[in-house]
């Protein structure tokens, strides 16, 4: 299915450019329902660009050249022949804009509830009470700027994320494979191995891709980070650690200032939380059909502090659905270069 409601299929044929280094390539552009894959030739997914993400970088200029928020060298070229597709996906860029909270008027109620909840609160109830409301009113496309932010502070405490050329395809059909519309993102460095941030970014320790032959294990870490996101609000755990004056700015500006950000990126990366109760990691492994004994001995090798993972195992006795096929693990394995 696609967003549009009139096609069940759109596809067309663009030129991409990875990066403003390297030859264009011709590829297949599929329409979903919330994503433009680019395939090759053969069907393998080589990019999945989220249509809220998406830019339009020539206006109604033809041909038509689209790129990813974050990343204008990054290219896709559509030929006045594909008007469809074209018209399609312009139609949903406008869409979405007009959905987005502009500025001033986000601004303008956001004051306003500020100065509803500083009439009507106290001293002990208003830090919980802005912060509450605060993660209530941020809307998606603001988590993930805010996400964003805080992965370029954690660059600094845990390196670099680790991306080659082969191991891209991979981790997009990673992120796809366990996540919906989340991504995976690699550091080079840190000691921690696993976390998540506001705007559905999971971050793994480069160890956990270099150190294990299944991939079930690194499955594994991405689907206790998605338990303990469900659990507890990213960005209310941010916001918890940087305080109420920062609250108030992310209410008043939209956005969280620098200090705030860099002193939360050093804590995460330091820290080291509980796992999970067991009934909801099962769950989840259940539901993205993977096997749990892996990342139980990935935890504890003696199996003692995991026990109930591996007892309760869902695919116990039988493989898991496939995370990635050998040569993608391999191709994942090599991320950073090693």
């Amino acid at each position: 299915m696609t967003a549009l409601k009139q096609f069940s299929r759109l596809e067309a044929t663009g030129l991409w450019r990875p990066s403003p280094e390297e030859q264009r390539r011709e590829v297949i552009v599929s329409l979903g329902d919330a994503t433009l894959t680019l395939s090759d030739i053969n069907g393998t997914a080589l990019a999945h660009w989220s249509l809220g993400a998406v830019n339009r970088a020539n206006g109604k200029d033809i041909p038509a050249i689209y790129h990813p928020d974050n990343a204008p060298g990054e290219t896709l070229e559509l030929a006045g022949s594909e008007t469809q597709m074209i018209e399609g996906v312009d139609q949903l860029l406008r869409a979405i804009e007009r959905r987005r909270p502009r500025p001033g008027k986000l601004r303008f109620l956001l004051t306003g509830g500020l100065f509803a909840a500083l009439l009507a609160g106290a001293v002990f109830w208003l830090p919980s009470a802005l912060e509450r409301y605060a993660v209530t009113v941020v809307p998606p496309v603001k988590r993930a700027e805010i996400g964003g932010h805080l992965l370029r502070h954690i660059e600094r405490v845990a390196g670099k994320p680790c991306m080659t050329r082969d191991a891209r395809g991979p981790l997009d059909r990673l992120s796809a494979r366990l996540m919906d519309g989340g991504r995976v993102v690699v550091l080079s460095g840190g000691a921690r191995r696993s976390a998540h941030l506001p705007g559905r970014i999971i971050l793994l320790s480069r160890a956990i891709v270099e150190d294990y032959e299944d991939p079930d294990v690194a499955a594994g870490f991405v689907l206790s980070e998605t338990v303990r996101a469900a659990q507890t609000d990213p960005l209310a755990a941010l916001l918890d650690h940087a305080g109420l004056m920062s609250s108030l700015r992310l209410l008043t500006t939209g956005a969280l200032p620098d200090t705030a950000l860099a002193a939360y990126a050093e804590h995460l990366m330091a820290i080291e939380p509980e796992l999970p109760a067991p009934e909801a990691l099962i769950a989840a492994f259940a539901q993205a059909e993977i096997r749990s004994s892996p990342f139980a001995y990935a935890l504890d090798i003696t199996g003692e502090r995991t026990l109930a993972l591996i007892e309760a195992d869902p695919r116990a006795g039988q493989d898991s659905r496939q995370v990635l096929s050998d040569a993608d693990w391999v191709r994942l394995q090599g991320i950073c270069g090693g």
